[in-house]
């Protein structure tokens, strides 16, 4: 028997070997995919333009030093007036969002203009959105019919 050749169980050992390479060398590849793909659709903070935000009527409405009406994107936050208000966690969700943006530059992703006129957009101060941190501190909610508009929302729905 010659030494170059396999038995059965070194034949196994290699196969198995061989396919757990490929599919992890797959993984890979679509993990790269999914990152050039973010890199070249989702601008990073330093390519956007600024706003200096004046300060917030509410949790997720904010007044630039220009005058410009800024509609958070993709969170909703309890409402101070009206039928559905709720004013302990509203005004916890205003005061929270002037002391993270009121008198501050931060980075403006615009996206539409709303039905009042206002400029749908999503804001980020540094490394941090916005949106997302208000999310996660329990100041605001993921609005789900318009969550496909940012990009750390659009699977967490």
């Amino acid at each position: 028997m010659s030494k170059n050749k396999l038995n059965s169980e070194q034949r196994f050992i290699r196969n198995i070997l061989i396919g757990f390479f490929s599919a992890l060398f797959i993984v890979f590849i679509f993990a790269m995919l999914a990152l050039f793909q973010t890199l070249t659709t989702y601008p990073s903070a330093s390519d956007m333009p600024t706003v200096t935000i004046q300060n917030c009527y509410d949790g997720d409405t904010c007044t630039t030093s220009e005058g410009e009406k800024i509609r958070l994107a993709c969170i909703d936050t309890p409402e101070l007036r009206g039928k559905k208000a709720d004013h302990i966690p509203a005004k916890a969700a205003r005061d929270y969002l002037n002391d993270l943006v009121a008198e501050s530059k931060v980075n403006i992703r615009r996206i539409a203009e709303d039905r009042y006129g206002r400029t749908v957009a999503e804001i980020s101060k540094g490394p941090i959105n916005i949106q997302e941190h208000l999310v996660e501190k329990g100041f605001a909610r993921i609005y789900e019919r318009y969550s496909s508009q940012c990009e750390w929302s659009k699977n967490q729905v």
